[in-house]
């Protein structure tokens, strides 16, 4: 490989990778995408996204978490679950996907090499791999999506097997009697639920005084009283000064003088940009504090034919928007016309119960003086529901009184993630509460909670309307 050169190198072979990579290719375009994993897919398919909501089914699964409305608490598919439970299955799953990425890529006729990859020049990307050699390429275009990984305090010691970060939490030998998580946004507060599902005793400790403070109020409350019915306990407004492993376990302590007695603590700090080492700042281009590479709208950096995209450049870090923006990115750099992509994107939560919205909360229109009504569904109202055995759950509808348009929706419970993208759908095409009324869903469904939201808004106007026509 000495000595070759390419339309476009792609630094990485996650979602954002992948897609900057394939779309080049659809245009004709020579591409090389570099990976420094033996297993390509990025951290999403190797220690975050989908290893990570794989585990979330199987414990979801094996606990008979969401069946025991019809069953009774004690339901269980297996009473003595074990970590090889879990992993064997997130082990097949990302087996599979790395399988049809691979088979993607070479659909495409994208070259992978496999190593550590840095800019050797504006034009040049030196591959190292594990056994030492190093090949150099060249690249008319380049494209970085290193992705990101846990931020991990200086003052913590990891051992990767009781104090650990959200990818070494996939390598634990046994699943913990219990567990201190300190951090609990997505991540964090993700884990958090699914040790509580397989009967950990969990404790969350945040310095934060609310969860999820980007996230509708009346839906993280839900999740919060359903976690505290799983026996979690929450530390809000809380600073950890400390953490120790002792032989019994690991003890954390609290500036406010509280102490945490735990099997093993997992740590969720945030995460950084992958980018050091890459050699960045040899060839002109900056990071931030947190290893973010800033970018324009085009996803292009300071340096016009490199371009940054997924986790590394920062929000919204999601993978569905990853997919996208390498895509937009790959477009731009080979002069296709493309539109940038929507405002309104769907946030998934994959915590148990799930939490998803598109649009705007109450608390941000309240902030913005803008008025609106609410439109409510519970899943217990439910046919399909009851058929699930699953009562928990709520739909909930923001509306806006004039217009009758939809401002935001906001689910909890099972399939939120799923059902979110019909509301964001409606809002997109600028539809308004009028059109759900109007539709005719499948039944019984868990999509029915639109027409009952719909209705319940639409009769708190017309109350309104009377009093104030």
């Amino acid at each position: 490989m000495e000595g070759s050169r390419f339309d476009l190198v792609v630094l990485g072979s996650g979602p954002a990778g992948q897609k900057a990579a394939i779309q080049a290719a659809k245009v004709g375009a020579s591409v090389a995408i570099v990976e420094c994993r033996d297993a390509i897919g990025g951290v999403c398919t190797n220690t975050g996204t989908i290893p990570s909501k794989t585990l979330r089914e199987a414990a979801v699964y094996l606990t008979g978490l969401s069946e025991r409305g019809l069953y009774g608490q004690s339901y269980r598919v297996k009473d003595e679950i074990s970590i090889d439970d879990l992993i064997w299955r997130t082990q097949q799953v990302m087996a599979r996907e790395v399988d049809v990425i691979r088979n993607q890529l070479a659909r495409n006729h994208v070259h992978v090499l496999i190593g550590s990859g840095r800019l050797a020049g504006a034009n040049r990307v030196e591959v190292s791999d594990q056994r030492g050699s190093v090949r150099t390429v060249e690249a008319d275009r380049i494209v970085i999506a290193t992705g990101t990984t846990p931020a991990r305090p200086p003052d913590v010691e990891f051992d990767e097997a009781t104090i650990l970060d959200s990818d070494g939490i996939l390598q634990m030998a046994r699943i913990p009697s219990t567990l201190a998580v300190v951090g609990a946004g997505v991540i964090g507060i993700e884990y958090a639920s699914i040790f509580a599902a397989l009967g950990t005793r969990v404790t969350v400790v945040e310095r934060r005084e609310r969860l999820l403070e980007f996230c509708d109020g009346q839906m993280v409350e839900a999740l919060q009283y359903y976690l505290r019915d799983l026996g979690v306990v929450f530390r809000l407004g809380e600073t950890v000064t400390s953490v120790e492993k002792h032989d019994g376990g690991t003890l954390t302590t609290l500036a406010s003088g509280k102490r945490i007695a735990a099997d093993a603590v997992m740590y969720s700090a945030g995460r950084r940009g992958a980018t050091a080492g890459l050699g960045l700042e040899e060839i002109g281009l900056q990071i931030d504090k947190r290893g973010r590479i800033a970018v324009d709208e085009h996803y292009r950096t300071s340096v016009d034919h490199i371009y940054a995209v997924g986790d590394v450049i920062g929000f919204p870090s999601l993978a569905s928007a990853s997919f996208e923006q390498g895509r937009l990115a790959a477009a731009h750099a080979f002069g296709l016309e493309t539109r940038p992509m929507r405002e309104l994107l769907p946030i998934g939560i994959y915590t148990i119960p799930e939490i998803s919205y598109a649009g705007r909360t109450e608390e941000e229109l309240t902030g913005e003086g803008v008025p609106y009504e609410i439109g409510v569904s519970r899943y217990r109202e439910l046919a399909r529901a009851q058929i699930h055995g699953d009562s928990v759950g709520i739909l909930k509808l923001l509306v806006e009184p004039e217009a009758r348009t939809i401002l935001g929706v906001h689910a909890f419970g099972t399939a939120a993630t799923e059902l979110v993208h019909i509301g964001q759908t409606v809002m997109g095409l600028g539809g308004t509460v009028d059109y759900l009324i109007d539709q005719v869903f499948n039944y019984p469904t868990l999509a029915e909670s639109y027409k009952v939201a719909a209705l319940d808004a639409t009769n708190k106007l017309r109350a309104l309307n009377r009093l104030t026509v």
